[in-house]
């Protein structure tokens, strides 16, 4: 059974909408094979990173970035899980054999560019591909929303069922 990971930061009852939609979306009844694994970002492990075959990962934009959570979540995980830096500091890409798939979803109040661009700039430095548009969520979260995370989380759990 392949296993994916959704790591998340849902500090307010808006970000938890988003969350609980992308994981009702990974569990949709007609994919199988897929157990999803939910963790918030503080608890979030390299082990556990290494043992999945996808990622979705959640956050709020916080001051133009990534919730600190997160940012904390690849602190921790990043070397143990193939991230790779050149010399000078620059993502190189993320070595060790084939690509996992991700997806990500940001909401804010005014603006997620940069806390997308935050995750984006880690994650390419990790042997992991986009698989997904990003979700960019601004202000409240009504059910067009929800129901683009429920396809996100379905998307990623559909690419791993086969």
């Amino acid at each position: 059974m392949t296993r994916l990971l959704v790591v998340h930061h849902s500090p307010t009852p808006t970000v938890q909408r988003l969350t609980d939609a992308v994981v009702a979306g990974a569990q949709d009844d007609a994919i199988t094979g897929v157990e999803v694994v939910v963790r918030p970002a503080l608890e979030a492990t390299a082990d556990e990173v290494l043992g999945a075959d996808g990622y979705l990962l959640g956050t709020p934009a916080n001051f133009g970035y990534m919730s600190g959570a997160l940012k904390h979540f690849f602190d921790t995980i990043f070397l143990e899980a193939g991230g790779e830096l050149a010399d000078d500091g620059a993502a190189t890409g993320g070595g060790g054999g084939g690509r996992k798939p991700y997806g990500l979803w940001v909401h804010g109040r005014y603006d997620t560019t940069g806390a997308v661009r935050s995750v984006q700039s880690i994650v390419q430095a990790l042997p992991w591909a986009q698989s997904a548009a990003v979700l960019e969520v601004l202000g409240d979260v009504g059910e067009q929303h929800t129901d683009a995370a429920y396809e996100l989380g379905g998307t990623l759990a559909a690419l791993l069922a086969g």
